[in-house]
């Protein structure tokens, strides 16, 4: 067999075999990624079982794609640099895919949790009173209630609410 095919062996069975081990890799740690994202474990298992099946065509589309090489390979050594060149891409395709899944599924993730987080309180409209002070020698009277907006309870209209 002549070099050139040697080389398309190897590098379909390197690629092949790297994406499957990474599709399986990431399909199983990623589940608790997906679970904690979606907070429903059906609904994650079904994302989970999409994302690998777009990864495989994706992956292995790419590498198909890159499998062709048109000048003649007429030695070992160029057969082995031929070979870590396209392998590196399919590497870095594995790398790019699994960052961009990552990333949108993080935003997603951060969406979802802004969505669940409770709003901060209402501004107060009134204060509390104090409490009333314990009649005794220098306490003659207790202090009247004050009322939301400012005026003294029982001593007069309150002014209208702005």
């Amino acid at each position: 067999m002549d070099v050139k095919v040697w080389m398309y062996l190897v590098y379909l069975a390197v690629s092949i075999g790297l994406t499957v081990w990474v599709a399986r890799s990431l399909s199983r740690n990623g589940l608790v990624f997906l679970e904690e994202v979606f907070a429903d474990e059906r609904l994650a298992r079904a994302v989970n079982s999409l994302l690998v099946v777009g990864f495989y065509l994706l992956n292995l589309g790419y590498v198909t794609v890159a499998m062709r090489h048109r000048d003649p390979v007429t030695g070992t050594s160029q057969a082995m640099e031929e070979l870590s060149l396209k392998v590196g891409l399919v590497l870095l395709v594995l790398g790019a895919l699994h960052f961009f899944n990552v990333f949108a599924l993080g935003r997603y993730r951060r969406g979802r949790l802004r969505q669940l987080a409770t709003h901060p309180p209402v501004a107060p409209v009134a204060r509390l009173a104090p409490p009333p002070a314990q009649p005794g020698p220098h306490a003659p009277h207790a202090p009247h209630p004050v009322a939301p907006h400012g005026g003294a309870t029982g001593a007069g209209p309150v002014p209208p609410a702005r």
